[in-house]
């Protein structure tokens, strides 16, 4: 299971520790006010959830490069042109100081669809040791004022040159960042997101040629009214896939390092699982670091890189997503849906999904458990419409697969809502989940992604 709900901590610490390493940009210049939101061309409200990825040659020809450079092949992305210049970063995990050349993207301005109370950025790359890349995103309230610069991720696939981190302490007073989550402080008060721009800067050794490539880069950004049950959906799908099996608790105990070992890693397990689906894995030489006693070494590696040395987890979202996208000629990005038929979507055309939710032992029948926040992969559905998930919080490889009632399962997974133990409310996901799939998907692979406005 997950570690305790400390991910929606409070942050509370002035925005200045925003600007981290790389340099803030006058938030006046900030996006442009957006219009208001307007209903679908059949007359209905636009859906709660955007996503927008910046992916193709054209994407990276648009923007503002700063000593970045588009490249064409073998797949489409950003890497260092030459330099724009070199900073110091002292790592806070490590106080670790070290100079570095950079280059920088700033996409254009996206107004979204969905004027938003939250946004999660996602970015796949290559970052070979000696590179690193930081992620930052600003935009405009439905007020008309702009926010800061906000730091979304310092990501390395490594852990020899930074430590990957969030960076707690970012607000505004309209809004914080939650690990790796922006989020409007007070989303009764109408007020939104209603546009912004992501800023991509690549660092690496200063005198190499070394450079960090990016794939994709984006958001979802949605606005899921509260709610402490959803409808529930029509059974519309049987089919399960053959997605590997592994529990985390078999390691509970090893690399404590790693948020006290496995009892806390159902985000890797869970990314892990999908990885080898998808026929990736790390080879023996990324093993080998591993203790050789220990059973299924691969779930050790992924807890490792996927570790966040601020949130003190390996539960943030879109590092996750960045390690799965790490693997060769692979996608991924963190995104919202909106009931157990959208996964039936991306079921029907082989993609499975891991989800986020959080629920009292009595809620789920048959779990066995109960969690403040806990990942499973979902790869299938019976005949009867149930779930059919493989549930890394399970005594053994064997016992990971498991089926859950439909209406419990989409209730715990789609609400924004729900009482503890001791009677409080809490919050719950509103439907996140990761998406992991090949470079190069299938035709109904991505029309199935595309539904969802994913590309």
């Amino acid at each position: 299971m997950s570690r305790p709900a400390s991910r929606r901590t409070v942050l509370s610490a002035a925005i200045a520790a925003a600007a981290g390493a790389g340099t803030l940009l006058s938030s006046a210049a900030a996006a442009p006010a957006a219009p208001a939101s307007k209903p679908t061309g059949l007359g209905l409200p636009m859906p709660p959830v955007d996503n927008h990825f910046w992916t193709s040659y054209t994407d990276w020809r648009s923007g503002a490069a700063t000593g970045t450079q588009a490249v064409a092949v073998p797949r489409p992305g950003l890497v260092i042109g030459a330099a724009a210049g070199r900073r110091v970063y002292i790592d806070p995990h490590t106080g670790k100081s070290a100079t570095w050349e950079y280059a920088s993207w700033t996409s254009p301005v996206h107004v979204s669809p969905v004027p938003a109370t939250e946004v999660i950025a996602s970015w796949n790359a290559h970052t070979p040791a000696g590179t690193w890349l930081q992620v930052d995103m600003r935009g405009r309230y439905s007020d008309g004022t702009a926010t800061p610069w906000f730091v979304m991720g310092r990501w390395a696939a490594g852990d020899a040159d930074i430590r990957r981190t969030s960076l707690d302490d970012q607000t505004d007073g309209k809004a914080t960042i939650w690990t790796d989550t922006f989020s409007i402080d007070d989303a009764a008060s109408g007020l939104r997101l209603n546009s912004y721009q992501l800023r991509l800067t690549l660092y690496r050794k200063p005198g190499t040629s070394l450079t960090p490539t990016v794939w994709r880069l984006g958001a979802m950004a949605s606005d899921i009214p509260d709610r402490f049950t959803v409808p529930a959906s029509t059974p519309g799908l049987t089919r399960e896939l053959g997605v590997p099996r592994y529990s985390q608790n078999t390691h509970v105990g090893q690399y404590p390092e790693y948020d006290n070992g496995g009892e806390a890693w159902c985000s890797p397990t869970s990314s892990q699982m999908i990885i080898e689906y998808w026929g990736r894995r790390p080879s023996a030489a990324d093993l080998a670091w591993v203790n050789p006693a220990f059973a299924d070494p691969q779930v050790c590696h992924a807890a490792r890189f996927t570790f966040d040395y601020q949130y003190s987890g390996c539960g943030n979202w879109p590092f996750n997503a960045a390690y799965a996208a790490s693997y060769p000629d692979m996608s991924a990005v963190v995104t919202r849906l909106s009931s157990l038929t959208d996964l039936e979507t991306l079921i029907r055309a082989g993609i499975p999904a891991i989800t986020s939710q959080s629920f009292l032992k009595e809620e789920l029948t048959g779990a066995g458990y109960g969690t403040s926040g806990h990942l499973m992969t979902v790869i299938g559905f019976t005949a009867g419409g149930d779930v059919i998930a493989n549930d890394p919080a399970s005594p053994s490889n064997a016992a990971v697969r498991r089926v859950y009632k439909r209406a419990e399962w989409e209730r715990i997974w789609l609400r924004t809502k729900r009482y503890n133990a001791s009677g409080s409310v809490v919050s719950g996901t509103g439907g996140v989940c990761y998406l992991y799939w090949p470079a190069r998907p299938t035709a109904a692979q991505r029309l199935a992604l595309a539904s969802f406005g994913i590309r």
